[in-house]
C-alpha cells in the first residue's frame, strides 16, 4: 500500500545553500532567530508503539517488512487519507509526514514522533496534542497497534528493534559507537517529550540556554519514566537519562561556557564548529564525514563540496547538549511518559522562561552551582531521581519549587488553563513521586505479564 501520492523531498534537500566562509555568518543566523513578535512555545512528542499479536505477544512495530501484521507504513497510509498529510520519501520509503500543523516523523527505533507548529498559548499546544492523538490512536487500535507512555522501549532485547531505513542514522549508528557505549541505545530504544522556546536578543537567548540546562536535571528527575530494560526492572529512575551519559561526550551533556559572564551566541558557534560532523548530505545521499570538524569543513571543504548554511543548520541538529540552540531553544531532558505529563511540559517551561520574575526565581535555584554540581547532578538523578543528594540536602524540594514557579509564571502570563496542567505534576512532586514509580507499581500489579502492561500504560485520550 502506498502511503500517499503527494512526494515531497528530503527536508535537506530544501536547506540554505548560502556559501558559509566565516564565523560571523554563524552569529548571524542565530541573530535572525530573535523574535519581535508574541513568544511561542512548540512540542516534539515520541511514542514506542507495540505490535499486539492475536496469540496475545507484543513485539516491536516493524516499518513494511511483515505483510499481514500492523505495520508504520500502514500508519502512515492510514493518516495520508484524511488528506491533511503527505509524505516525505527518501530511498523509495517514506520516512515523514508533513501536516499542516507540523510533521510526524520516525526516529531510529521506530518511535513516532510529532513535532507540532508553534503557537502562543501553552494550552493550544494540548490542543494540538488531544487532536493530533484523535487522529492516530484509533487508526493504531484498528491495527492492533499501541502506543505506550514511557521514556524507555521497556519490552524485549536490543536486538528485537529493527532500524528505520533512514540514511542519516545508518551514519549515527555506525558512528555513535566508537564515542559511547550506550548511543545506539539512545538512537533505538529511548522516548522524550521536548519544549522548544522563543528568544528576543542574545542575551535572553543565553538566559533561558543557562536556565534550561540548569533546571535539567530537576525536570528529568519529575519526569523519569523509564525504569524498566529487557523486560525487567531495573534500579534507574530514567534509564533513558542514563544512555545521554555515554554516547558521545563531544556533543552532549552541559556547556560550562553557558554559565560564564558574557557568553553568546559567538560561543555557542565556536563550540559548534568543534564538534565532529556525522556527515555531508549532497543530492540524496549521506556522506559520513569521517570525524571532520564543520570548522575544517568550512575552511577546508569536503570532496570538492563547501559548506553552506544549510550544512550548519543540519549540523546543528545533530549537537545533543541539554539545552540546545538554534533559531529558537530546545530543552531535551524529559522522559515520554503518560499523558498528564506530556500535557503539562509546554506549560511548565512557558511558566519558567516567559514570565521575567520566574525566569529569576528558577535561575536563584541553581545560580550558583559549580560546574562539577552540574555534572554530578546529571549523573546522579537517572538512578535516584528525587533522592538525589546537592550539598547533603535531597533536590525534591528544588523539584516542588521549580513547579511552583512555572506556576506562578503562568498566572503572571494569564494561563490558568497551564496552571489546571501543572496540578499533577505538582502532586507528584510533593508526593516525591515520579512516573517511573507508577510504571513500577503497574508492572507489579500485573505480575509483569507484558501484554497486561502495555494495556495498562498506553495512551489513551478523551
Amino acid at each position: 500500500m502506498t502511503p500517499a501520492t503527494h512526494v515531497t523531498p528530503s527536508a535537506n534537500e530544501t536547506l540554505p545553500t548560502t556559501p558559509v566562509i566565516d564565523v560571523e555568518q554563524l552569529v548571524a543566523h542565530f541573530q535572525r532567530g530573535c523574535k519581535t513578535g508574541p513568544l511561542r512555545i512548540g512540542l516534539e512528542h515520541e511514542k514506542i508503539g507495540m505490535a499486539l499479536d492475536a496469540d496475545g505477544g507484543v513485539r516491536p512495530v516493524p516499518y513494511a517488512d511483515e505483510p499481514g501484521r500492523p505495520q508504520i507504513r500502514d500508519l502512515f497510509a492510514g493518516l495520508c487519507k484524511s488528506g491533511d498529510c503527505e509524505a516525505v520519501v527518501e530511498g523509495g520509503s517514506t520516512i515523514a509526514l508533513k501536516r499542516k500543523d507540523g510533521s510526524i516523523t520516525l526516529e531510529p527505533g521506530r518511535q513516532f514522533e510529532l513535532s507540532a507548529n508553534a503557537f502562543v498559548l501553552d494550552t493550544d499546544c494540548k490542543s494540538d496534542l488531544d487532536q493530533h492523538l484523535r487522529e492516530l490512536l484509533p487508526l493504531a487500535d484498528r491495527l492492533s497497534i499501541a502506543f505506550i507512555g514511557v521514556g524507555f522501549r521497556p519490552l524485549g532485547t536490543w536486538d528485537d528493534v529493527p532500524w528505520m531505513p533512514k540514511g542519516r542514522y545508518k551514519v549515527m549508528r555506525e558512528y555513535l559507537p566508537t564515542r559511547g557505549k550506550l548511543g545506539v541505545e539512545m538512537m533505538k530504544r529511548t522516548a522524550t517529550v521536548q519544549a522548544n522556546l522563543d528568544y528576543v536578543s542574545e542575551a535572553d537567548a543565553m538566559a533561558k540556554l543557562r536556565l534550561g540546562v540548569g533546571l535539567g536535571p530537576l525536570v528529568t528527575a519529575l519526569y523519569a519514566a523509564s525504569p524498566l530494560v529487557d523486560g525487567k526492572p531495573t534500579d534507574f529512575k530514567s534509564y533513558r537519562a542514563h544512555c545521554w551519559l555515554d554516547t558521545d561526550n563531544d556533543r552532549c551533556g552541559v556547556l560550562p561556557f553557558m554559565f560564564r559572564e558574557g557568553a553568546g551566541f559567538r560561543d555557542y558557534a565556536e563550540y559548534a564548529l568543534d564538534v565532529p560532523m556525522f556527515f555531508v548530505y549532497r543530492h540524496g545521499t549521506y556522506n559520513p564525514a569521517g570525524g571532520m570538524t564543520f570548522r575544517r569543513f568550512m575552511a577546508e571543504g569536503f570532496h570538492g563540496e563547501r559548506a553552506t548554511l544549510g550544512d550548519f543548520e543540519t549540523h546543528l541538529s545533530t549537537l545533543f547538549p541539554d539545552a540546545r540552540l538554534k533559531q529558537y531553544i530546545e530543552l531535551r531532558t524529559a522522559d515520554a511518559g503518560p499523558l498528564s505529563h506530556v500535557q503539562a511540559l509546554p506549560s511548565l517551561w512557558r511558566g519558567l522562561f516567559y514570565s521575567q520574575s520566574s525566569l529569576d526565581a528558577a535561575w536563584k535555584l541553581v545560580a550558583d552551582l559549580t560546574t562539577e554540581e552540574r555534572s554530578q547532578l546529571r549523573a546522579e538523578v537517572p538512578l535516584q531521581g528525587y533522592d538525589t543528594k546537592l550539598r547533603g540536602q535531597s533536590i525534591g524540594p528544588l523539584v516542588e519549587e521549580m513547579v511552583r514557579i512555572a506556576i506562578a509564571g503562568l498566572r503572571e502570563l494569564g494561563s490558568e488553563g497551564g496552571v489546571r496542567l501543572l496540578d499533577p505534576l505538582l502532586e507528584m512532586a510533593h508526593e516525591r513521586r515520579c512516573p517511573a514509580d507508577d510504571i513500577l507499581s503497574i508492572w507489579h500489579a500485573v505480575g509483569g505479564n507484558p501484554r497486561a502492561f502495555v494495556d495498562k500504560t498506553r495512551l489513551r485520550v478523551d
